[in-house]
């Protein structure tokens, strides 16, 4: 979905001479796995998706006028309220995680300097706690590109119904939309981990068996239009909005276009094939159309294919980048929501790398004795609950996420950072703010929540005027607390 698309509308012609096309870059590409060099030299980088707001913290539609004053660095998003930053990819070695660090708060600063020049100010969160459902109702909500009305056109023609959102937890929401607006609403990190193509199965596998904690350690979005709901609210609130299946395809078992996945892999072929054989296109677009090359380099750019993934958006997603000169494979992890702040990230980033490097190493690995199942059920549950979670795991059982992290995981962590030679007292200040976090039971759904208590807003009305005005309070505090950088573990829940 990061290529401009010629249209938003597309006739039946179109899209079959696009599934034959694609049908043809799959072949392609499996051969292209066999036979091709790969970097094999792993990176890491970063999307950041950021929200916009005015002084009231209400959600401010100047994404356009933003971005007008920033470098190619920073995209659009499909809400006009929102901006995405890229942060190039980077080895994390030795102080790459201070590099990452570095490159977060001076990427931020300038967009909250061109924010300003636009009458509003950055807010990181994973869900924007004020967004209200009749902002989301109004045609304003959207960015004006082929693209993005594209995308909410070809959802809304293939489910035929309207988008219900439906999550409940202390509140319960409720409420059908038009198009697929609520999407906007979920602001997340994508961590990028470059692999070499027979090294992909191990770490997408080791990705999905932390996925649920990795949601319940990082959750910051427990709040959407005014209710109380999972602490990681983005994440239903994601697969609902994009979801293409009316009841009965879902009875029927068609699988959502929001996809955990279903089994463990063997090849990075696997996730691709998947895409191809169980889901129709939505934007069939042809390369031609998009401006799309044959070839990128001595690579072919498998247009059709890299459309396709980008339209089928896993928790773990794999990516092809035909690159120059050589292609490369990389994970796409886009289970994180954004903030609190940069050291939150960085450390997120640090606990994610971590584990992956020594879950992937492991002579009998976790996916061997962890059912899929299992792993699926502890990322709903690590989204609903939080740090409060629940979770089973091989030879512990069932345990709190607080305990399997601290007294299991944060070792495992650190003994995959040494071993991707990142500097010791890096791992050991990035490590601390996950165990800090942990114990505490402190990250930023947990903080939002105790500081919306504290304004008087917690226990009275969902999305009535007391609500929406303690919201907003909070919201501002929160704000103030991302200014200062400091991890969110620190901060202080009285709001003034």
């Amino acid at each position: 979905m990061g290529d401009a698309v010629s249209s938003h509308t597309y006739t039946p012609k179109q899209r079959t001479h696009y599934r034959e096309r694609l049908l043809r870059d799959l072949e392609l590409f499996d051969h292209h796995l066999q036979e091709a060099e790969f970097m094999d030299e792993g990176s890491i980088g970063l999307e950041l998706e950021l929200n916009l707001v005015d002084d009231n913290m209400q959600p401010a539609p100047v994404g356009k006028d933003v971005l007008s004053e920033l470098s190619d660095e920073y995209q659009s998003e499909i809400g006009s309220f929102n901006i995405e930053m890229n942060h190039p990819p980077l080895s994390i070695s030795g102080d790459g995680l201070q590099k990452l660090h570095a490159g977060l708060d001076d990427r931020l600063e300038t967009a909250r300097t061109a924010a300003r020049k636009a009458g509003a100010n950055v807010a990181m969160i994973g869900t924007l706690p004020t967004l209200t459902t009749e902002f989301l109702s109004d045609p304003e909500w959207m960015t004006q590109e082929n693209r993005y009305r594209a995308l909410s056109n070809a959802v809304m023609e293939a489910r035929g119904e309207l988008v219900r959102i439906d999550i409940a937890r202390q509140d319960r929401y409720l409420h059908d939309f038009e198009d697929i607006a609520p999407e906007s609403a979920c602001t997340s990190i994508q961590l990028h981990l470059q692999v070499a193509p027979n090294r992909f199965a191990d770490a997408w596998n080791a990705s999905q068996a932390i996925a649920g904690i990795q949601a319940a350690v990082s959750a910051n979005s427990p709040l959407f239009a005014g209710y109380q709901l999972w602490h990681e609210s983005r994440i239903p609130l994601f697969a609902q909005s994009i979801d293409t299946r009316t009841n009965e395809l879902v009875n029927q078992g068609v699988r959502p276009r929001v996809w955990f996945g279903e089994r463990w892999i063997t090849s990075v072929f696997d996730l691709f094939e998947e895409n191809v054989r169980y889901f129709s296109p939505l934007l069939p677009e042809a390369r031609m159309a998009s401006g799309s090359p044959i070839m990128d380099g001595e690579n072919p750019a498998l247009h059709y294919l890299n459309l396709q993934n980008g339209t089928v958006w896993r928790w773990n997603r794999p990516i092809y980048d035909p690159g120059t000169p050589q292609a490369h494979i990389r994970v796409e992890n886009r289970l994180l929501p954004a903030g609190p702040t940069p050291a939150d990230i960085v450390a997120d980033a640090a606990f994610y790398y971590g584990l992956v490097k020594y879950l992937s190493n492991q002579a009998r690995p976790v996916w061997s004795r962890l059912p899929f199942s299992d792993a699926d059920a502890n990322f709903k549950a690590g989204a609903r609950d939080g740090l409060f979670a629940r979770m089973k795991w091989p030879r512990v059982g069932k345990i709190s996420v607080s305990e399997l992290v601290c007294e299991h995981l944060l070792e495992r962590s650190r003994r995959g950072l040494l071993a991707l030679d990142v500097d010791k007292d890096l791992i050991e200040t990035y490590l601390g703010i996950i165990e800090a976090r942990t114990k505490s039971r402190q990250n930023g759904a947990t903080w939002q929540l105790t500081a919306l208590a504290n304004t008087g807003g917690s226990n009275i009305e969902p999305d009535s005027p007391r609500r929406r005005e303690a919201i907003a309070r909070m919201l501002a505090a929160y704000l103030e607390n991302q200014q200062t950088g400091e991890p969110v573990h620190t901060w202080s829940t009285k709001i003034d």
